[in-house]
C-alpha cells in the first residue's frame, strides 16, 4: 500500500497554500464537468476534505455516477461502482479468498471497496447485512477476510446514492447506520441554461464516458495533505458552542422524535472546516457551521408522526431551529 510522508522543511509551510490552489483548481475542473450543480460540488468537496462519506439523493439520470467519475479523474484516483441488489452478498463488496485449483493456494479477490472514490449505487436495494459490510469499512477505513486485515488506500470516499421515488424492493438504512453518513446532499434538476448545455454537450458526443479525456489536476497524496490542513484549521470555542447547541436544539424540538446525537455535532464542525478550507480561511466562521448544519443534520433527525403527516419536509423544519439558534458574534 502507498504511503505518503511529508516534508520537515520550508517546503512543508509552502504546502498549504499550494495545496488550497490546487483544490480551487480541482473545484473549478469538477464545476465545468458537472453542469448546474455547484452545491452539491461544494458539499463533496468538503466532505472530502473532511475525511467524511456521503449519502447522494436525487432521481435517475442527473449525474450522480458522472460525479464520482470525474472526481476520481480529478485528483488522479481510482474509481469504482457497486450496483446494490437484493442479492449482492458481503463478500461482494469487500472481497474474498478463492481456492485455486491450478497452484493448490488460497488466492485473495479484493473487492471493489479497495479503490479511493466508490459509488454505492442504490444502496438501500441491498440487504442489511450488505450494508453493513459496506458502512464498516466506511467507519474503519480496513477489510478483515479471513483473519487478514488489510487498509484501504487514502484517502477513500463513499458516495452512496437512494432514489427517493422508487421505494419498493428496498431495504431502508437504519438510524445508527445512517449516521455514518458526515453529509446527505440532494441533487435536483440544474436550472434550464445549464441543462440545456449539458443536452448540447452528451448530444455532440459519441456514445462514450466523457470523462475519459479528463485530466487529472492532483494526486491522491495532494488529499491527504489537504485533510489533514483542514483537520488543524482554528475552530473558536464559541463556535463548537454554536454547533452543538444546534444538534441540542434538534434533541428538544417538540417537531423531532430523533434528534442530532454528538457525531452529528462533530461532523457540523468537520464539514464547517471543510467550508472554510474551500473559502480560504484558516478559521472556521459560524456561518460555516449555518451551511453544514442542513445537509449534516437532515438524515440524522426523524420528524414526529404529526409533523411527517402534514408532508412538512425535515429541512423546512431544520431551519427553523437552526434560526432559532444564536450565533455568536464574529
Amino acid at each position: 500500500m502507498n504511503t505518503h510522508d511529508t516534508n520537515t522543511g520550508d517546503d512543508s509551510e509552502q504546502a498549504p497554500n499550494q495545496i488550497r490552489q490546487t483544490i480551487q483548481l480541482l473545484r473549478r475542473r469538477i464545476e465545468s464537468v458537472i453542469l448546474g450543480q455547484p452545491k452539491a460540488i461544494e458539499q463533496v468537496l468538503a466532505a472530502l476534505l473532511a475525511g467524511g462519506h456521503v449519502l447522494l439523493e436525487g432521481k435517475p439520470g442527473l449525474g450522480k455516477t458522472h460525479l464520482a467519475n470525474t472526481l476520481a479523474r480529478c485528483i488522479g484516483g481510482n474509481s469504482a461502482r457497486i450496483q446494490f441488489t437484493p442479492d449482492l452478498m458481503p463478500s461482494d463488496v469487500t472481497g474474498f479468498r478463492l481456492f485455486d485449483m491450478k497452484s493448490q493456494t488460497f488466492q485473495m479477490r479484493l473487492g471493489p471497496i479497495f479503490t479511493h472514490i466508490l459509488l454505492a449505487d442504490e444502496i438501500n436495494r441491498a440487504p442489511a447485512k450488505t450494508q453493513a459490510a459496506l458502512l464498516e469499512v466506511m467507519q474503519e477505513q480496513q477489510v478483515t477476510i479471513d483473519g487478514e486485515t488489510i487498509r484501504l488506500e487514502a484517502p477513500f470516499l463513499t458516495l452512496a446514492t437512494q432514489n427517493p421515488v422508487e421505494h419498493e424492493g428496498t431495504y431502508p438504512l437504519p438510524e445508527a447506520q445512517l449516521d455514518r453518513f458526515a453529509l446527505k446532499v440532494l441533487i435536483d434538476y440544474p436550472e434550464h441554461t445549464a441543462e440545456c448545455e449539458i443536452i448540447r454537450r452528451a448530444s455532440a458526443a459519441p456514445n462514450v464516458s466523457v470523462t475519459r479525456n479528463i485530466q487529472p489536476v492532483c494526486q491522491p497524496a495532494d488529499i491527504i495533505i489537504a485533510q489533514q490542513a483542514t483537520a488543524a484549521l482554528h475552530v473558536a470555542p464559541e463556535v463548537i458552542e454554536y454547533a452543538l447547541a444546534i444538534a441540542v436544539a434538534t434533541r428538544r424540538s417538540r417537531s423531532v422524535s430523533l434528534g442530532a446525537g454528538t457525531r452529528g455535532a462533530i461532523s457540523l464542525v468537520r464539514i464547517a472546516k471543510g467550508f472554510a478550507f474551500l473559502a480560504d480561511r484558516n478559521f472556521v466562521m459560524p456561518d460555516d457551521v449555518k451551511k453544514a448544519a442542513l445537509p449534516v443534520l437532515r438524515h440524522r433527525v426523524q420528524l414526529t408522526p404529526e409533523i411527517a403527516i402534514r408532508g412538512t419536509e425535515v429541512d423546512e423544519v431544520l431551519q427553523s431551529i437552526i434560526d432559532e439558534v444564536p450565533a455568536p458574534r464574529q
